[in-house]
């Protein structure tokens, strides 16, 4: 692997025969690597993942987060070709073959990831064609930088379509619903719920289908009044890649949607929160991507261990404080984590509550959503009620 910066990496070679090139990241989450092969929010990056052994469970149909693996390329320290689990279906190293993705394996990733650390994300090509290194540099140098580059409506369904699978029940589940989980029993007429695909995991699917949600996913670039000619009770903002700011049409969608029907947004779509009200926000040294970041809720005081997969963040400076409110916080850097709007039904977090992988703190986020749809939905009859009077 070669760096923007001269830096090479050497090590073996698995996966497709051919070179591809990304944005380098790493991610510290020590199981579901499938889910992160499968991401979107991954577009355009090659991600290292620094637990060591990778591929020894192999693939399988329920560990899909989308229809395809989105990352470039794959660097770890162990790479198994060979499979060991009951779900498995297919090894890793086929799968990745299949998909044209390259593994560069064997390599020093605890030196790759102080790199980073140091001088931030860079852009690199992965290479297990045998395309001298010093032509790779060059081809890194060529790649487009990741600030400026929108990505979510490349990656986003080119259809509308409708979901109403639920979560894959493997074993009975030991939480309940003081963590925010769904109640397993009828909760009366179900939420329309409009999910704008930015780069949509499909976790997030399942568990608004727990939470009493009929889903209809449409394109990135749907405009506000097609939304609203859907008749939903709440509108979701997906996560997805890439910078926020370029994604005009989604911003220019949110603010028509204000006031107009409840709005959650998570990753990407809390930023386009922002953006969408008069924020900003800036490409962070080298991102947070993992399963293990603490995230301090400002509201209750408490602690959540979340996912999280994202390399810019919102200025909460930017922000006018008149009308929103900061709600969470990273407490790792001190980043922005959330926000609400003070009069609006609109909240957004930055972390992943789905998790697939990572814990299941936030789940709690799903529950809050639907209990602000039933608030508008009351409200919303009493007002016609007025008129009517």
């Amino acid at each position: 692997m070669a760096l923007e910066d001269g830096r090479i990496f050497n090590g073996r070679a698995a996966g497709a025969n051919t070179r591809r090139g990304g944005e380098v990241v790493f991610n510290t989450s020590l199981t579901g690597y499938q889910e992160v092969f499968t991401d979107p929010s991954y577009a355009g990056q090659i991600v290292c993942l620094t637990y060591p052994h990778i591929g020894n469970v192999g693939t399988n149909l329920d560990d899909e987060e989308a229809a395809k693996p989105y990352i470039e390329s794959l660097v770890v320290r162990e790479f198994s070709a060979m499979a060991s689990n009951w779900r498995s279906i297919e090894s890793t190293q086929a799968y990745l073959e299949r998909h044209d993705i390259p593994v560069l394996w064997d390599v020093d990733t605890r030196a790759l990831v102080r790199h980073i650390r140091q001088v931030g994300a860079l852009r690199g090509i992965v290479a297990t064609d045998g395309t001298p290194a010093t032509r790779l540099v060059a081809e890194a140098l060529a790649l487009p930088s990741m600030t400026g580059l929108e990505l979510a409506s490349r990656v986003s369904t080119p259809k509308q379509y409708g979901w109403e699978r639920g979560s894959i029940e493997l074993t009975a589940s030991p939480w309940n619903e003081s963590m925010g989980e769904a109640l397993s029993g009828s909760e009366g007429k179900k939420f329309r719920v409009v999910a704008y695909d930015y780069g949509i995991k499909l976790n997030i699917l399942r568990l608004l289908v727990d939470h009493n949600c009929d889903v209809v996913v449409v394109p990135a670039k749907t405009s506000a009044d097609d939304v609203l000619e859907l008749k939903p009770d709440g509108v979701f903002l997906s996560n997805g890649p890439g910078d926020p700011e370029p994604a005009t049409y989604a911003i220019e969608s949110i603010r028509q949607l204000l006031g107009r029907v409840p709005v959650f947004g998570i990753c990407l779509g809390h930023q386009l929160c922002a953006l969408a009200l008069g924020g900003r926000t800036f490409k962070l040294r080298f991102g947070h991507h993992g399963s293990n970041h603490p995230v301090k809720n400002l509201l209750t005081e408490q602690v959540e261990i979340t996912a999280q997969n994202h390399g810019f963040c919102v200025d909460p400076d930017s922000l006018p404080p008149s009308d929103v409110e900061i709600t969470h916080v990273n407490l790792n850097d001190q980043t922005n984590e959330g926000l609400r709007h003070r009069g609006l039904p609109l909240f957004s977090v930055q972390y992943h509550p789905e998790a697939s992988p990572g814990p299941h703190d936030s789940h709690y986020l799903f529950r809050q959503f639907t209990d602000i749809m039933k608030n508008w939905r009351v409200s919303g009859a009493s007002r016609r009620g007025q008129v009517r009077a």
